[in-house]
């Protein structure tokens, strides 16, 4: 080894371990925030340690691709880092889509677990930058793997909100109304969500411009004030509680119809190369079963939410089943059995 390689394997091993610790502070935080909510440091604590993270992640995964010469996705510790990254970085999008401390509370422990489960458990023959097997030296190693990647990052923050969701509405009957398509809400020019019942809130009924319009065929068109549409059912639920519940809903529908498309490219690509490498687009390969299995449970759910306007606690506990499902996916099958996917323990 020479002494370039010697410096960026400690470089790296000082940043796995950094990224673990900073993660470990991060958590600490942000529960810290939610069972101290007047103490405002803690979010921002957090926040800044979920992008020190982010950084000591990133970080890594260049120094790894300078030092192998390929892009950093080819054994477990690589593409466990790279999750980590994916979680902490989508978990800036969904933070701050919904302003909430409960989403760092539910992110930065799975972040953290990956990270220290990759730094400190896997033994040191499997953290080593080894060279690629020819079965993973192809272009698509970067494309299929990476989404795929990204894709089970995004579905495991969207689950994980939505077992945040269930937490919050732990032992209550709670049925949204508007959090997504279906239901009667509608987004304004800002893109921000409006309940059915808030359509025509913002005009005033007693003006005779707001009692009737004209139309375009020179009709007229007379507003009557909307009638009250019940937001709950048999929920005692406080109001402040039932407006985090609606935002955690409605940015874990968001966070996992992003993951979607996401897994479904990354499906597709890994057809392509399948048929490129053994001959075949589809071979059910246990990975490729189970990458199936989590397209249909995630499916299930859009469906479910966008055609069905299912709100509340069904989605959600179908959601946090796929976190489960993923996690299956992603390592269950390397370690329960043996398919063509297992040589590279990579995705």
């Amino acid at each position: 080894m020479n002494v370039a390689a010697f410096n960026l394997a400690n470089l790296e091993s000082w940043l796995d371990n950094t990224a673990f610790a900073v993660l470990f502070i991060t958590m600490l935080a942000y529960w810290g925030a939610l069972a101290f909510a007047k103490v405002k440091l803690l979010p921002v604590i957090g926040g800044a340690g979920m992008a020190i993270g982010n950084l000591c992640l990133a970080a890594l995964l260049t120094a790894r691709w300078i030092e192998g010469g390929y892009f950093p996705l080819s054994n477990l510790y690589e593409s466990l880092f790279f999750i980590a990254w994916g979680i902490t970085a989508i978990h800036f999008v969904a933070e701050r889509l919904s302003g909430s401390r409960w989403v760092g509370a539910v992110t930065s422990p799975v972040a953290m677990g990956i990270s220290a489960f990759a730094a400190l458990t896997l033994p040191d023959t499997m953290q080593v930058s080894e060279p690629l097997v020819p079965a993973l030296k192809s272009n698509w190693l970067m494309m299929h793997v990476s989404v795929m990647l990204l894709s089970y990052s995004a579905l495991m923050v969207g689950a994980l909100i939505a077992i945040a969701f269930l937490i919050v509405t732990r032992g209550q009957a709670v049925e949204l109304k508007g959090s997504s398509v279906g239901t009667g809400g509608f987004r304004d020019r800002k893109y921000q969500l409006n309940r059915a019942d808030e359509s025509l809130a913002q005009i005033n009924l007693e003006t005779p411009l707001a009692q009737s319009l004209t139309l375009s065929n020179g009709g007229t068109a007379v507003l009557e004030a909307p009638q009250k549409i019940q937001t709950t059912a048999n929920t005692a639920l406080s109001p402040q509680r039932l407006t985090l519940a609606d935002t955690l809903d409605n940015i874990s529908y968001r966070i996992i119809g992003l993951g979607f498309p996401l897994l479904t490219i990354g499906i597709i690509a890994g057809a392509v190369w399948a048929n490129e490498a053994w001959g075949s687009y589809w071979s059910w390969d246990p990975k490729e079963t189970w990458a199936l299995i989590t397209w249909l449970v995630f499916a299930a759910y859009l469906h479910a939410r966008i055609t069905k306007g299912w709100q509340g606690r069904r989605p959600a506990i179908l959601a946090a089943s796929g976190f489960v499902v993923v996690w299956i996916c992603y390592l269950g099958v390397n370690l329960l059995g043996k398919g063509l996917h297992s040589y590279g323990w990579f995705f």
